[in-house]
């Protein structure tokens, strides 16, 4: 067997690159592979088996050229098609100083793959003798056979006979006659395919869908980057608007100005039939009743004045018998009543979101002048699915979020899936290859039954009725067969270590024993030494794996392995394709089988090289993304996050293909969970953030990303400015808004223009800067402009400004060839990013264990908008720690990332003009927060402090200090009410958020300053490990983790607070009990205090139980004994004065 190696040149990534020159590597029987040079292929074997030669780009995707004096040769459409298949099913390797390989698999798991999409699917075998090579197939994987007596040949033999052979079939000595097969035929009324004109290259073929030779906005805002690429404006529009397989609106009667003029008196700006159709947006702001709003509004800024007399109050009388404690006191209501301010400001404007997705299938599904067939005309999404540790991320939660993901109701053509294995484990490599090998059937299931939700595991868990609303008379006998296929899916996937490790054994003690024969052949009558084998791990076609080892060795470690990239399903065809009855177990007679495009993809790491974590993988797959797929938007799910609702994506492009969605950068979903105890002890579901916070955001700016469940603007990730962006210098849109003057000039002029750059200029970025930006790839550069434009909401109203004519996105995509994919080896490399802004202003941004929280903060800062989208059905759903250890430890990674935000400069103190105030003051809250934790520590002790002492925080409990109480705690309660009104959620999940801000704001939190002061002063770094996930394998006790105790010094605070409040409460009891004049008000005062303190610690305490009735009696038994007799030794210690004057006193003998 052999593997193909590309080697990019230095000069490949400038303009008018040198093709990839394309060498070949020997594997040997070790599974290793060996490079052969010039000198060894003509020492060792003739020039007919092996050769150099070269990949050119612009001549054809082709990459086995030809001589051009055959008189015989392969059909373009053919030579793609075949191209891609042998795409799919190799395995890319690649990366510093080393050449990019392709090997081939023919076999990529332990059980047979029958789906034509998938690398290593199951084919005929050539009949040429000594080949053991696959027949090329079609998107069926029926044979592809050119000769008409049938002779079964794959492509190496087929092409080996054209360029040797003279065009001789092998099987009936006669020349090849059926070469062009119409694999790729256009039905009439369909766009016609791209030419593959010799002077083109392939990315190049791609921007010709997009520029217009017209006086249009496309040309003002791509003619630059398109003559520094090309070096020449050439007809991009030629294949668009000028032939007659997309003869409609847009073409024909699309106007000469491209519809893009400002004057109102111009007809000839939109044609009448358009005008005369009524006009329906995507999307609907739904505002919160003005009953509910406006007493909200008038709470917030009445307890901003009670607060205000309040503390006015408190600093004009102190208590001058405890001073200390009423000056700790004053201090803390002043932040106190500051954080709750950042916190409160934010929510003045709360909005509500509806999508119509009838209206979205209308515009883009539906047959129109401009899409007389009704293909699909909605721009492409790449999914990217994140992963780093199979250990802790179960591979079966990882192969639930895929399935669900590539059974979403999308259109298939324009789904992509890249899953970013950052640990480079074969176990995450061969669980997504039973993952695709199971979505064959699981797929088309979900498509003829609209099963709902898409993920296996959550549907066959569901406790309803699975027949309800199911119509089919063969679902019964249907989803019999699928759940039992998925049990043994599940055992497959869950075997997988033990396989893996069973062979790895296997052929490691093979390559031992090899070796030892090899010794004493060499050595003979001497002492042999213990031979050192590397335990390598090896893949299922007997061949070392490229990533991480299970022993780790040399450039097989965790942080030390090649670059690689698997195209496990290989993009489909344009045209459903609908199973066959001997084709599947079920009957998809009526189904379409296709499946999305699934790419594995494990970027480089080198020791020295600093990985940024999530961050650097999250920019490897944005590069490789682009190069192989190139959707305008990207939608980031972790692992362990499914689509719930198959119809999610749709509801997120109904914002960005809405009227003045190009200036929306991301629409952020809420956050789901599953596996969370019914009384949600620590607050797991974060309603309270997710529908009140972020909702109020959505009146504002945005809301923040959060990590998860994003779908994002492919050019707002690259850094780009809004069209039409402004300077903001009042408060929100909702209220008091206003805008610079300059800024509302500048608009119109920049109302067309696109890919702006920089955070201050307002120049348009020149393109040869972009190398400079982005890294050496033209491929990655010439792709921009093309996302940019794809990305544009339909331009079919006067009021939709950068848009783009409708039936753009029509036309099939390119199909995949080697050096594409060897381009996207090297983008994700581990030196690519060197001298470039990736991670500074481009892409995720690094610097921070927040980058979620940092990168949507520089999106909001260039002035572009968010939205967030609450679907009717939960989008996605995902898992969260119910362990109280681990969900701290959650708590103290996202506060120790808001403390580095704050002493960096992403603090929103110093964001830009363009980011509106109450979005500054939104994010200054997310950067201050874990500050409140050190007043809040001082605050929980108030109470005891005032019980040891016999003091409290006033002089005494008169009638305006009680008024005052009464007051703020009155409007507290009316703003918690009427935020549980227009949000949604109840009075428990609140209170629940309430008790659990004050557990972490006493641990997590204040373990954050700490390591955030020690990285900012000594530079100490901080590093935390990954959040375990749970499998769902435990039938017996769905909650076991919740009742699990890790002990962690993060609980010392709380337990110190429990214990200190309790024995002052028992102090304090006993000094009022014995003293002469009891002072009963003080005594009320601060046990009602150390009662609140202790209220809100509840679900701490009980964590700290453990399972229910496994707590001993005799515990409290003596927790109660031990707590009397603390008291009573204070108070003979300290004994209140006049206690000697009461008889029965206690003292000591």
């Amino acid at each position: 067997m052999t593997g193909r190696s590309f080697r990019p040149s230095d000069s490949q990534h400038v303009s008018g690159s040198v093709p990839p020159t394309v060498t070949f590597t020997r594997r040997t029987s070790s599974g290793r592979y060996v490079n052969l040079s010039r000198e060894s292929l003509d020492s060792e074997i003739s020039g007919v088996e092996f050769s150099e030669y070269t990949v050119h780009i612009p001549p054809t995707p082709d990459n086995q050229p030809m001589d051009s004096s055959m008189s015989i040769r392969m059909d373009p459409p053919i030579s793609q098609r075949v191209e891609e298949q042998y795409v799919s099913s190799s395995l890319f390797t690649g990366g510093y100083n080393s050449v990019t390989r392709a090997h081939l698999m023919d076999k990529v798991i332990e059980s047979e793959t029958n789906h034509p999409q998938m690398a290593g699917a199951k084919g005929s075998s050539c009949a040429i003798q000594g080949c053991d090579g696959k027949v090329m197939s079609d998107e069926r994987g029926e044979d592809i056979l050119p000769c008409e007596c049938d002779f079964k040949i794959c492509r190496d033999c087929f092409i080996d006979s054209v360029k040797t052979g003279d065009g001789i079939c092998p099987g009936c000595k006669e020349p090849f006659k059926n070469t062009d097969l119409p694999l790729n035929s256009v039905e009439p009324g369909q766009p016609l395919p791209l030419p593959s004109n010799v002077g083109m290259s392939k990315m190049e073929r791609r921007l010709s869908l997009m520029k217009s030779a017209n006086r249009s906005a496309i040309v003002r805002s791509q003619s630059g980057l398109m003559r520094s690429q090309t070096g020449v404006d050439f007809d991009h529009n030629r294949w668009l608007f000028e032939t007659k397989g997309t003869y409609g609106y847009g073409n024909a009667i699309w106007p000469k100005d491209g519809g893009f003029t400002d004057e109102k008196n111009d007809e000839s700006g939109e044609p009448p039939e358009l005008l005369n159709k009524p006009w329906r947006p995507l999307t609907r702001k739904l505002k919160i009743p003005a009953a509910v709003l406006s007493p909200y509004r008038l709470l917030i800024f009445v307890r901003m004045a009670v607060l205000g007399l309040f503390l006015a109050w408190r600093i004009s009388h102190p208590n001058e018998d405890a001073r200390w404690l009423w000056l700790m006191s004053v201090i803390c209501e002043i932040w106190f009543a500051f954080s709750w301010l950042l916190d409160q400001l934010p929510k003045f404007c709360p909005v509500s979101r509806a999508t119509d997705l009838n209206v979205l299938k209308d515009k883009f599904e539906m047959p129109s002048p401009a899409n007389p067939t009704g293909k699909s005309d909605l721009p492409g999404v790449d999914i990217f699915v994140s992963t780093a540790d199979p250990e802790k991320e179960p591979p079966l939660v990882t192969a639930n979020t895929i399935l669900s993901i590539l059974a979403s109701d999308y259109p298939v053509e324009k789904l992509s899936c890249y899953v970013s294995d950052d640990g480079g484990a074969l176990l995450t490599f061969e669980a997504m290859a039973e993952a695709a090998s199971f979505a064959n059937l699981w797929v088309p299931f979900c498509r003829k039954h609209d099963i709902e939700p898409r993920n296996p595991e959550s549907y066959f868990s569901l406790k309803k009725d699975p027949f309800k609303n199911k119509v089919r008379s063969d679902f019964v006998k249907d989803r019999r067969r699928v759940k039992r296929e998925y049990d043994e899916f599940k055992v497959r996937i869950n075997g997988l270590p033990d396989s893996i490790r069973r062979r790895s054994d296997a052929y490691n003690a093979r390559e031992e024993i090899k070796a030892m024969k090899l010794r004493r052949q060499t050595v003979e009558d001497e002492p042999l030494e213990p031979l050192k084998v590397s335990k390598a791990t090896w893949m299922a076609d007997g061949t070392h794996w490229p990533g991480t080892w299970m022993v780790s060795a040399q450039e097989h470690s965790r942080g030390d392995h090649a670059g690689i990239i698997q195209v496990m399903l290989k993009p489909p065809s344009d045209e459903p394709l609908h199973g066959t009855i001997d084709s599947s177990p079920l009957d998809f007679t009526e189904v379409d089988i296709r499946l999305p495009m699934l790419v594995y993809v494990s970027r480089e790491k080198r020791p020295g090289y600093d990985h940024n974590k999530k961050a650097g993988a999250m920019n490897a797959l944005v590069r490789a993304s682009a190069i192989m797929s190139n959707g305008p938007f990207i939608l980031n799910l972790d692992c362990d996050h499914y689509i719930y609702n198959s119809e999610a994506i749709r509801e997120g492009m109904c914002f960005m293909m809405d009227r003045g969605g190009d200036r929306i950068c991301y629409v952020q979903f809420p956050q789901r969970f599953e596996g969370i105890d019914p009384s949600d002890r620590y607050a797991n579901h974060n309603t309270v953030f997710f529908d009140v916070n972020m909702r109020a955001l959505d009146g504002l700016q945005g809301p923040v990303y959060v990590g998860t469940g994003c779908l994002f603007r492919r050019t707002a990730l690259y850094g780009f400015d809004p069209p039409r962006s402004k300077d903001h210098s009042g408060c929100c849109s909702c209220c008091f808004a206003r805008h610079t003057k300059s800024a509302s000039v500048n608009s119109a002029g920049e109302e067309h223009r696109a890919l702006r750059m920089g955070d201050s200029d307002n120049e348009e970025m020149n393109p040869s800067l972009f190398s400079k930006r982005f890294g050496n790839s033209s491929f990655l550069i010439d792709s921009i402009p093309v996302a940019e434009f794809q990305g544009r909401p339909l331009a079919d109203h006067p009021a939709v400004k950068n848009g783009r004519p409708p039936g753009a996105l029509t036309i099939p995509r390119e199909l995949l060839d080697a050096s594409t994919v060897a381009e996207a080896i090297s983008v994700i490399s581990c030196w690519y990013e060197d001298k470039t802004e990736w991670g500074n202003r481009v892409g995720w941004i690094y610097g921070s264990v927040t980058e979620d929280v940092v990168t949507g903060y520089r999106m909001h800062n260039r002035g572009w908008k968010s939205i967030y989208c609450v679907t009717k059905r939960d989008a996605f759903r995902g898992t969260a720690p119910i362990n109280l250890t681990d969900r701290l430890h959650q708590v103290l990674r996202w506060a120790t990332g808001s403390v580095e935000i704050f002493f960096s400069r992403n603090n929103a103190l110093l964001a830009s003009a363009r980011m509106k105030l109450l979005q500054r003051v939104a994010y200054l809250n997310v950067g201050i927060y874990p500050f409140t934790s050190l007043f809040l520590i001082v605050y929980c002790f108030l109470p005891a402090l005032s019980l040891f002492s016999g003091q409290f925080i006033v002089q005494s409990l008169n009638v305006t200090f009680l008024t005052y109480l009464l007051v703020i705690t009155l409007t507290l309660c009316a703003l918690a009410v009427l935020e549980i009104k227009w949000s949604g959620i109840n009075l428990e999940e609140w209170w629940r958020n309430e008790q659990f801000w004050l557990i972490g704001g006493t641990s997590a939190h204040l373990a954050a300053v700490l390591q955030g002061l020690l990285k900012v002063i000594a530079g100490i770094e901080i590093s935390f490990t990954l959040t375990s996930k749970s499998a769902g394998d435990d039938n017996d006790d769905e909650f076991a983790d919740l009742y699990i105790l890790k002990w962690s010094s993060l609980m010392i605070p709380p337990i110190t607070i429990m214990i200190t409040n309790l024995i002052a409460i028992a102090v304090g009891f006993s000094r009022t009990i014995y003293s002469a004049i009891p002072q009963w008000s003080r005594l009320l005062g601060g046990v009602f205090f150390s009662f609140w303190v202790l209220a809100h610690l509840y679900p701490f305490a009980k964590g700290l139980m453990g399972r229910r009735g496994r707590t001993p009696t005799i515990v409290f038994v003596w927790s109660g004994l031990i707590a009397i007799t603390i008291s009573l030794l204070w108070v003979a210690i300290s004994p209140p004065s006049g206690s000697t004057q009461i008889g029965g006193s206690f003292q000591f003998p």
